[in-house]
């Protein structure tokens, strides 16, 4: 049943997420990862990470959240942080993919270009058969993103991330010029998935100030119970374990790039007090959020000694 089912979280399909604080950015050839699975995807969703999956062999049946449809190369197919999908790749199928970190995107997008917030944001199935001009400029900044991510060098984040922005630059053109909606480039999103599409959104806007589930319910216009069932069905986890998740997310971000207190953090965060955090946390964990920190700090000492 639908209700019971749990989706696997991962960075890449198969290998174990590492914590949505991280800043990293991976290129692959759609080939690598799906021969190795008989071409086919299950449906799972990465956390933190965005995804750009560029076909320009081959067709694909994919599913994103409750949607399924099935497109030929050329296309390009974006799909953002905690939406859940599946591919069945064609075995002719050929095409770079790229990871990266979205909140370390969208950082960079909000400086300089907030528009693309919303391309970053909304799952989008973008044809290119009738865009055929934009396969030229395309493909050579996919090609430059392969060579930064495996070039270990100095600047090579900010040279992938803005590499990755000018993907993200053309993904919006050939939306906006294609005189697409956003329903239209995901296909027909279904009421359901909208549904969630605002929860996360609002959870994303006020996850530091407001933990209800009834004032999140009571603004997207359903019962607590309707609303758990609709995250279940789409995101295979409770409304309560969403809200939870991006706040440990957020915590452990904090916790790691900044020097911010834990008591103070628990006030940002929307505690009563730091001793309720600590517990919160270490229940989400495993750890208390001083060990947490400290374990970080140790790795990284390690990481430096070894380099």
């Amino acid at each position: 049943m639908a209700n019971s089912r749990v989706i696997p979280n991962y960075d890449l399909y198969g290998e174990e997420a590492t914590p949505g604080w991280s800043s990293s950015f991976n290129f692959e050839w759609i080939p690598q990862r799906s021969k190795i699975y008989n071409w086919s995807i299950q449906p799972h969703r990465h956390d933190s990470f965005l995804q750009i999956l560029y076909l320009k062999k081959g067709f694909v049946e994919v599913q994103i959240d409750d949607i399924k449809t099935r497109v030929e190369a050329p296309c390009l197919l974006v799909i953002p942080s905690g939406h859940v999908h599946g591919f069945n790749f064609s075995k002719t199928v050929d095409g770079p993919v790229v990871t990266a970190t979205q909140k370390s995107v969208e950082s960079v997008a909000a400086a300089v270009m907030p528009e693309l917030l919303d391309t970053i944001r909304t799952p989008r199935i973008l044809s290119l058969q009738s865009e055929m001009r934009y396969i030229g400029q395309l493909m050579p900044l996919f090609l430059a993103v392969e060579q930064e991510a495996h070039t270990h060098a100095i600047g090579q984040m900010a040279a992938g991330m803005s590499l990755l922005l000018a993907i993200l630059v053309q993904v919006n053109r050939i939306t906006k010029l294609s005189g697409l909606s956003d329903s239209q480039t995901h296909h027909t999103i279904s009421r359901k998935a909208r549904q969630i599409e605002k929860f996360r959104s609002l959870v994303d806007r006020d996850f530091k100030k407001q933990h209800s589930l009834k004032i999140y319910a009571n603004e997207i216009g359903v019962t607590v119970g309707h609303l758990s069932r609709l995250c279940r069905d789409v995101l295979g986890r409770s409304s309560l374990e969403v809200i939870n998740a991006r706040i440990i997310q957020e915590a452990e971000r904090e916790l790691v790039y900044t020097t911010v207190s834990i008591q103070q953090l628990s006030f940002e965060l929307g505690f009563e007090d730091d001793a309720y955090f600590t517990r919160f946390f270490k229940k989400h964990t495993g750890v208390s959020p001083k060990v947490f920190r400290s374990n970080y700090l140790k790795k990284i000492n390690q990481d430096d000694a070894l380099g």
